[in-house]
């Protein structure tokens, strides 16, 4: 009876530890705005006139900057800094182009230039 009663009492407090550590998450804490938009898509350069009705953006997030990944032979935008606007939409910022990135957790939209590129994007998810 004493052994039965120390298992059950293990197993309590294991229950009680498993469920007092897991960690309640705060949506706004998870990052809404990494992954893949589906949209119309465009890039322009000197040598380069590519847009693309159903192509694609792959969002990362590296420490504070962003990354996107475009298809359809379109090269990367990377390094973007971004403000938070509220709890659902990131807003760029900084020197290291010109123009705008909106991101929310429905919706990504581009107009950004630098250094003689110029990406494009409105796309859903």
């Amino acid at each position: 009876m004493k052994s039965v009663l120390k298992i059950m009492g293990v197993l309590l407090l294991a229950a009680f530890f498993v469920s007092a550590c897991s960690k309640d998450t705060d949506p706004a804490d998870v990052d809404v705005f990494a992954g893949t938009f589906r949209g119309k898509i465009g890039y322009t350069d000197a040598e380069k006139n590519i847009t693309q009705d159903n192509g694609s953006v792959f969002v990362t997030k590296l420490n504070n900057t962003y990354n996107f990944r475009f298809s359809d032979g379109i090269p990367d935008l990377n390094g973007v800094e971004f403000q938070r606007k509220d709890d659902n939409t990131l807003v760029s910022v900084g020197s290291s182009g010109t123009g705008m990135i909106t991101i929310n957790k429905d919706k990504l939209v581009i107009g950004f230039a630098r250094n003689g590129r110029n990406w494009s994007a409105d796309c859903g998810r």
